[in-house]
């Protein structure tokens, strides 16, 4: 035929293939078996080949759409993009390091663009923040979060934060209507959703009002005690401990203390041996442990904190207040905060408000509007109560002063990602949910701020054009967000510190200890007025200053309550070092936020090297390595140093051996608790030193015959922990073990996009008990100084960058600073980039 002519080799050629083919299948026939092996495995060669190159183009294909879906997630920065919600065009102006100057004709339309911005560079974060606090994260990344939803849910903050939404202001409701729409907007905005979705194989849920108020909720339990965990510890020890040892234990203060109002308090007089004589003690019948359940505790250790300062104009120069702050939170990336300018007109002038925003809420947190500057910190008040129950036989019912009362029995769903819903059956009583039972089996309620409606709002927003001190403290009390310190300098060169937020009225009880209100008329009586909350204006020494320490006393201190406030070593350090200043600047104040001399293990290391110097001898180098480390140590808690870890394990150390016979009746009844620095033991230094200082033979460990002996057997403990390092000791430096991880929640589950979205892990000098607060898991979240109406001179950094996307430029360009200790601008520079919202529907016919 002629057509098989013409295709003939054409045919053969794919008779062939496919004859290949179906003989690497089907086997070759008996006659030529030889040939047909040979021919089929040169086909098996090919087809693998083949099937190679298919799964390689597939790859390339996906590599391609994922990285196509990735950029088109990226955040809109320049341009023109109309949208509906505003009243007005907005303009925002992005800097190099993507710090957005919002230019909005009110404020409204500045919130809504605020919100549009966090839609595009940090919903995920957003999202994963509201679900926190909402008990929702299972159905976003799956079962395995239901034991952090199932432990928060019983406090039904959806439920609050929507009754706080039917409450707020009509002013701040239209606000925070802007924003939720600018949120939403940007989100639709983006050509692809954020890569965390995509990652996850999960939808953006729009963002809802009530979310915002969320966020703040989150920034509740991120500072607070909402489980009580502090006051159940405390009574523990009084019920298990005779009176006298337990007010020694768990002092008010130390003589580290600096308070702003009043002086140290007087350390508890030791128990006498008719008290209690470990002498004369028999042997426990279990053996304490502290050390092993220190490592367990993470909520202990890791102490969110913060330092701020501020310093009136005879400080500077007349040239106006300096305010500097850097608040200690948790890393993740992105970071915590957002920065941001804003910009808007009215009552017939300019208003400007330059810091950091929270992602989810429409306000500025800390910064200057150039008449006043202000900073947090986290006080520790007392903000939760636990309260003991007497339930009826069928436990459906409590007793009150008025008589009993039906526990309220509600079911949470639970939801989960690919699979069914989880029940939580909730008991909540008039004072709040039934949580637990204590170490009598007794059940108990908390009562938590963050559980009442009333607490939480907008309020705080007018911080932002407020005109002076007194104005901004005002303000800050009984604004709806956390019990915070609230430090604040003006442009007339005042400075002023109080606490913000709904501060609970107590009555009738020792807000430290579970308590029993089931026939008495006391509790909460509402909230402190603004005449009560205590405030600081205009002290005698031209400064004032907060380091998560006890700033009141006296009648103060009682109206706000011990909400476990830690050491004021840190605060001490700042305070002498301000008292030191005669005229500051804000280099000063950068020099400050970054000392890292770690003073209050000064006497720690006097006391140790004797120690060295009388024990070690040539046969033993590893000690006289120990003990050449330890003289030679600057007092610094540096990247290489090898002396700091030693001088903080022997503290350590010591703190173990000289409280664990102490507490061993706690410990035989409860093998879990934990008496550490980080929770019922955060005064306890003061203690310690006291038993050092006078040495009690009735207070000393049988095992002991001598508090030196105490003493060597606590350097025994770190020179065995040394010796057991596979490194040399030259090697054991502080920054090896201080070494801080800025991972994105998203590489916890997967860790080959971990290598990608992660920040190195990078050693960082600090630590705990001095300004340069640094551990692997927290530190500054940001450091500024500035003085208000001079804030180009002031300065701002943060670590990580603005952006949440890695894509960004802005993903990592403003970490570099961070961890060099560099001041950046507190200003936004120059703008690269210029973005322009317009309203959807366009008056002037313009397209």
């Amino acid at each position: 035929m002629p057509g098989d002519a013409k295709s003939g080799p054409v045919q053969t050629q794919r008779h062939l293939i496919f004859y290949s083919v179906f003989s690497a299948v089907t086997g070759p026939p008996a006659a030529d078996a030889r040939q047909a092996s040979k021919k089929k495995k040169r086909a098996l060669v090919r087809w693998l080949g083949g099937v190679l190159g298919l799964l390689l183009v597939a790859a390339s294909i996906t590599t391609f759409w994922l990285m196509q879906q990735l950029r088109s997630s990226l955040p809109i920065v320049e341009g023109e993009t109309r949208v509906a919600g505003l009243a007005a065009e907005v303009v925002v102006e992005r800097d190099e390091l993507g710090i957005p100057t919002i230019r909005g004709e009110t404020r409204q339309d500045v919130s809504f663009a605020l919100g549009f911005l966090h839609g595009q560079e940090r919903f995920f974060q957003m999202d994963t923040t509201r679900r926190r606090a909402a008990g929702e994260l299972a159905e976003l990344v799956g079962g395995f979060a239901l034991r952090f939803d199932r432990a928060i849910r019983p406090h039904r903050l959806r439920h609050t934060a929507e009754q706080a939404l039917e409450a707020l202001d009509p002013g701040e409701r239209e606000l925070l209507k802007a924003y939720t729409r600018g949120v939403n907007a940007g989100l639709s905005a983006l050509e692809a959703r954020p890569f965390e979705y995509l990652a996850l194989r999960q939808e953006p849920r729009p963002w809802q009002e009530q979310d915002s108020l969320l966020v703040i909720l989150a920034m509740f339990t991120q500072l607070q005690d909402e489980n009580g965990r502090l006051e159940l510890a405390l009574g523990l020890l009084r019920d298990t401990l005779p009176e006298p040892l337990f007010r020694f234990l768990t002092p008010q203060g130390t003589n580290w203390d600096a308070p702003l109002i009043g002086e140290p308090l007087p350390a508890p007089p030791l128990p006498g041996p008719d008290v209690i004589d470990l002498r004369a003690a028999a042997e426990p019948s279990q053996t304490a442990d502290l050390e092993e359940h220190e490592a367990s505790s993470e909520w202990e250790l890791r102490l969110q904190g913060s330092n701020a300062w501020a310093l009136e104009d005879s400080l500077t120069a007349g040239q106006g207040a300096l305010v500097a702050n850097d608040m200690h939170l948790g890393f993740s990336v992105p970071n915590i905060w957002y920065r941001a300018s804003f910009v808007w007109p009215q009552s017939g002038e300019t208003r400007r408000v330059i810091g950091a925003t929270l992602p989810g809420v429409p306000l500025m947190v800390i910064g200057s509007n150039e008449r006043v500057a202000w900073g947090f910190t986290n006080s520790y008040i007392d903000s939760s109560d636990i309260i003991l129950l007497e339930l009826d036989e069928s436990e459906s019912r409590y007793r009150t002063p008025d008589g009993w009362r039906d526990l309220e029995v509600i079911s949470e769903a639970l939801g989960v990602r690919g699979g069914a819903a989880e029940n939580l059956e909730v008991k909540w009583t008039h004072w709040g949910p039934v949580i637990g039972r204590d170490h009598q089996d007794r059940p108990y309620a908390v009562r938590w701020t963050g559980q009442l409606p009333e607490a939480i709002d907008l309020g705080f927003i007018a911080i932002e054009t407020a005109g002076d001190v007194d104005e901004a403290l005002d303000i800050a009390a009984g604004s709806g967000i956390p019990a915070l310190g609230l430090t604040v300098g003006d442009r007339q060169g005042r400075v002023g510190w109080t606490l913000t937020g709904n501060l609970p009225r107590r009555e009738g009880f020792d807000s430290r200890l579970p308590d029993s209100r089931d026939t008495a008329e006391e509790g909460w009586t509402g909230w402190l007025s603004l005449e009560d909350v205590p405030r600081v204006v205009d002290p005698e020494q031209d400064r004032v200053w907060a380091a998560n320490n006890r700033v009141l006393s006296g009648p103060d201190l009682a109206k706000v309550g011990d909400g476990g406030y830690i050491l004021g070593a840190r605060a001490a350090q700042i305070r002498d070092a301000l008292l030191e200043m005669s005229q500051a600047d804000v280099e000063d104040m950068l020099h400050l936020q970054l000392d890292d001399r770690a003073r209050y293990l000064d006497r720690w290391r006097e006391l140790l090297q004797p120690l060295l110097d009388s024990r070690v001898d040539e046969a033993d180098p590893l000690g006289a390595l120990v003990r050449d480390q330890v003289a030679a140590w600057n007092g610094r808690a540096e990247v290489e140093s090898v002396a700091y870890p030693i001088v903080a394990d022997f503290r350590d150390a010591v703190f173990k051996r000289a409280f664990e016979p102490l507490i061993a009746p706690v410990l035989e009844l409860d093998p879990t608790f934990r008496f550490t620095p980080g929770l019922a033991g955060r005064q306890a230094e003061g203690s310690l030193w006291t038993l050092l200082t006078e040495r009690p033979m009735h207070l000393l460990g049988k095992e002991y015959d001598s508090w030196d002996a105490l003493l060597e057997a606590a350097l025994s403990d770190v020179l065995d922990e040394i010796a057991a390092q596979e490194a040399p000791l030259e090697q054991q430096t502080w920054g090896k073990s201080n070494t801080v991880q800025f991972r994105h929640p998203l590489s916890y589950g997967i860790p080959l996009v971990g290598r990608w979205i992660d920040y190195p892990a990078t050693p960082l000098p600090g630590g705990y008990n001095m300004p340069r607060f640094q551990s692997r898991f927290e530190g500054a979240s940001q450091r500024m100084a500035v003085i208000p109406g001079r804030e180009e001179e002031g300065y701002f950094h943060m670590p990580g960058g603005q952006s949440g996307h890695p894509l960004s430029p802005n993903y990592r360009n403003g970490h570099q600073a961070w961890i060099e200790g560099t001041p950046s601008p507190f200003l936004p520079g120059p703008p690269v980039a210029t973005l322009k919202l317009r309203p959807a529907e366009s008056t002037s016919g313009s397209s």
